[in-house]
């Protein structure tokens, strides 16, 4: 019983604002059952009844909100589930309670927006044991970015308090504040004997969704959509001005561990490529009437062929953009099967600034594939983390605008399945050792900087080797040369995020990812799908 009451704040904490959020469809002010549901009475009398007797006689005092609402992760009790929680455990998995703290940074996250000092922070145990604050990265454009901050510094005062020991949500509420007001921030940066000390004027803080659009050759653009939120639809529509949409000859929309967010962006970033008129969506459930969505815009007549990008934690509304897009015909498919939350959350603020995401209905794709794999008899953890456990095998055929079939039931299968490359062992160990991120940080304590060609020569290499033995990392002169095109390529991207920031260590990165190259490599392909499809569809009509 306690694992499970772990397993539900867990749950609560690292995926609330990550896959629950997918697909979410709007706030309503108050739910109403209907007045003749004389067992939906009996029951809510009988637990109304067994609290009063609890209350009246329990040997220590009853705290209602504890009994109601449950302890949650920043709480003594450690995640002690109460009954509203206990009792949206029993319905699906994505049916939840939102306490004052966790409503507050769901509206955050789906508002994209924040005043503070724009940068990512997590803690881990330093070396006596307690929790030390490390910048994971610097949001680029913001105050943070602009005063200088870098991956790997070491935060630790905030306007002259400590921060070690702190969780990171401790740290990040020192961190915001209103606009315009100034925090001193102190971090600890290797190389450099002593303190770095930055002024930092709070502004407000709107993360990307959209944090990667560049070419990857000529007129192949990239993109990557990290979450939907209500800046995403904008950030598309600059991003392809920025790529000159007129004039791409090809797309790769990397879809890749987003997951999910706001249904109405899902919706706008599906018109962005789609026909006008071309359905995108639709939902229905036991007391919401189905109701589809339709592209309203249209693709402005941009016909270029595109891939999109998948893995087994693509979810929700990302999984709705992917499965209208490979329903039409208008993209293919590479990676791995996705996640498979085609759940419909309907937010009601409750009191107290608390809040109920409740399932109200069930996502189809436009040939009427059920989004939602199977969630019955799995535990909760299996479910988010172990989703290849539940996959069955296609449970549901349905045909494309081209005739093609495609599968639901169970998320979106790609037309290519490309399974995540495994590293070798000493691979392995160089990433669990977090060797290169490290030397990065060495590098450049010493070094302090680099240009931004920056290349691995054979001097970077000995001084990797070097540090490799400072720090008692295994590694031989075998293992060395059979792997050295994966050495000098995460050394090169790790060195360019920490000293211009992610952005511009993608570039590097994205050149030589498996799964890009696959789908430059299957441009071809999908073009010809597209016409395929079109002269399917035309010899539909002229019958």
């Amino acid at each position: 019983m306690k694992q499970a009451r772990r397993v539900v704040w867990f749950i609560l904490s690292t995926v609330v604002l990550c896959a629950l959020l997918g697909g979410m469809y709007g706030r309503q002010v108050e739910a109403t059952t209907g007045s003749d549901d004389s067992d939906v009475k009996a029951n809510y009398n009988a637990f109304a009844r067994v609290y009063d007797i609890v209350e009246a006689n329990y040997a220590d005092p009853i705290d209602p909100d504890e009994t109601i609402y449950g302890e949650f992760p920043n709480s003594p009790k450690n995640g002690i589930t109460g009954a509203i929680p206990s009792a949206l455990r029993t319905l699906d998995p994505h049916s939840n309670f939102f306490d004052p703290r966790a409503f507050a940074l769901l509206r955050e996250d789906q508002e994209a927006k924040y005043y503070g000092v724009g940068m990512q922070i997590v803690t881990v145990p330093g070396k006596m044991g307690k929790l030390v604050t490390y910048v994971q990265k610097p949001i680029p454009g913001s105050p943070a970015f602009r005063a200088g901050l870098r991956a790997g510094d070491i935060v630790s005062t905030v306007d002259g308090k400590p921060t070690e020991g702190l969780s990171v949500a401790q740290v990040a509420e020192m961190l915001k504040g209103p606009k315009g007001t100034k925090v001193h921030v102190t971090v600890i940066r290797e190389g450099y004997e002593q303190p770095l000390e930055f002024d930092i004027i709070r502004d407000e803080i709107s993360p990307q969704s959209v944090d990667d659009a560049f070419f990857l050759r000529p007129n192949i653009g990239y993109i990557h959509i990290a979450k939907f939120d209500e800046n995403t639809d904008d950030g598309l529509s600059q991003a392809l001005h920025n790529l000159n949409e007129k004039s791409l000859q090809g797309l790769v929309l990397d879809l890749r561990d987003n997951p999910g967010g706001l249904l109405p962006e899902a919706v706008e970033v599906s018109d962005h490529f789609l026909e006008k008129g071309q359905l995108i969506v639709y939902h229905s459930g036991r007391h919401s009437k189905e109701k589809p969505y339709y592209a309203q815009h249209g693709d402005d007549g941009n016909e270029y062929p595109m891939v999109v990008l998948i893995d087994r934690m693509t979810a929700s509304a990302a999984e709705i953009v992917t499965g209208a897009l490979q329903d039409h015909d208008r993209a293919l498919v590479l990676g791995e099967p996705s996640f498979g939350k085609g759940l419909v959350q309907t937010v009601y603020q409750l009191s107290e600034h608390t809040g109920l995401a409740l399932t109200t209905a069930h996502y189809y794709t436009p040939s009427g594939r059920l989004i939602q794999r199977d969630y019955e008899n799995v535990s909760l953890y299996d479910y988010y983390y172990h989703p290849e456990l539940t996959k069955p095998d296609h449970p549901q055929v349905r045909l494309t605008d081209g005739g093609r079939e495609v599968y639901g039931g169970g998320g979106i299968t790609p037309d290519v399945e490309v399974p995540d490359p495994k590293l070798n062992p000493a691979q392995e160990t160089l990433m669990q050792h977090n060797a290169f991120f490290d030397f990065a940080k060495y590098y450049l304590g010493i070094h302090k900087t680099i240009p931004r060609d920056f290349e691995v020569t054979d001097n970077v290499l000995d001084d990797f080797k070097q540090f490799l033995v400072k720090q008692k990392i295994p590694l031989s002169d075998v293992n060395m040369t059979a792997n050295l095109d994966f050495v000098k390529n995460h050394i090169q991207v790790e060195l360019v995020h920490v000293m211009f920031g992610l952005a511009e260590s993608d570039k590097i990165k994205m050149a030589t990812d498996p799964l890009v190259v696959k789908g430059l490599e299957s441009m071809p392909q999908a073009k010809e799908l597209m016409a395929k499809a079109k002269r399917y569809v035309a010899s539909k009509t002229t019958r």
